[in-house]
């Protein structure tokens, strides 16, 4: 709650800046809808969502070069003609598409995040100041996770702003989409996912104001 009462001022880096004003430049002209794949590692969760949604412009945004470079043994040569692939931090890239306007249709954060230790909640998407531009952004949101405790603390902070959240079992015959759900499921572990439909237009700051 304190973070949706307050702005993050981190100063957005310029090379953040420089990555973000190219795409946007093609969500100006794009009159579809936007899928964003947020830390989509080496992109395999992007290209499969582009190929399940050809109707709509998909982003998928990573830190890392070295995982964006690694992207092309995971393409799919079927899919993507509307998917991109942007190397930029997510602190940055979310509030400025914030500031941009967008309004998604989707949004993917899939694996792994977490930080379990209870001292990293902060560290936590749903626990860091940049959680409210995730908020913002609206659309559905997919998160995943091996860890069903931190896919209950996300539903719980979106309870907050009066947005309701359904976790769900993925059946161990799912068919993986990233390499983290890869190795999840090769070692047995139960994986989940939760799924929320945001507010859009920042409404949920109606919540605030009512406490």
């Amino acid at each position: 709650m304190r973070h949706l009462r307050s702005p993050f001022r981190k100063p957005i880096q310029e090379h953040n800046r420089e990555a973000f004003e190219q795409v946007q430049k093609l969500v100006a002209d794009w009159q579809g809808p936007i899928i964003l794949d947020s830390c989509c590692g080496v992109g395999e969760s992007t290209a499969y969502i582009a190929e399940q949604n050809p109707e709509a412009l998909v982003i998928g945004v990573d830190k890392s070069a070295h995982r964006l470079g690694r992207h092309a043994q995971y393409e799919n040569a079927a899919a993507g003609q509307r998917y991109i692939l942007v190397r930029a931090d997510l602190h940055d890239f979310w509030r400025l598409a914030v500031e941009a306007h967008w309004q998604l249709h989707e949004h993917y954060i899939l694996y792994p995040n977490p930080w379990p230790k209870a001292a990293h909640l902060g560290r936590r998407w749903h626990g860091s100041p940049v959680w409210p531009y995730v908020l913002g952004l609206g659309g559905r949101l997919v998160m995943r996770s091996n860890w069903v405790t931190y896919l209950t603390e996300v539903a719980s902070s979106l309870a907050l702003v009066n947005c309701s959240a359904s976790i769900c079992p993925l059946l161990a015959r799912h068919e993986p989409i990233t390499p983290f759900e890869r190795k999840y499921q090769r070692s047995g572990q139960q994986l989940w996912e939760l799924q929320a439909q945001l507010p859009e237009d920042g409404r949920y700051f109606s919540a605030i104001e009512a406490e």
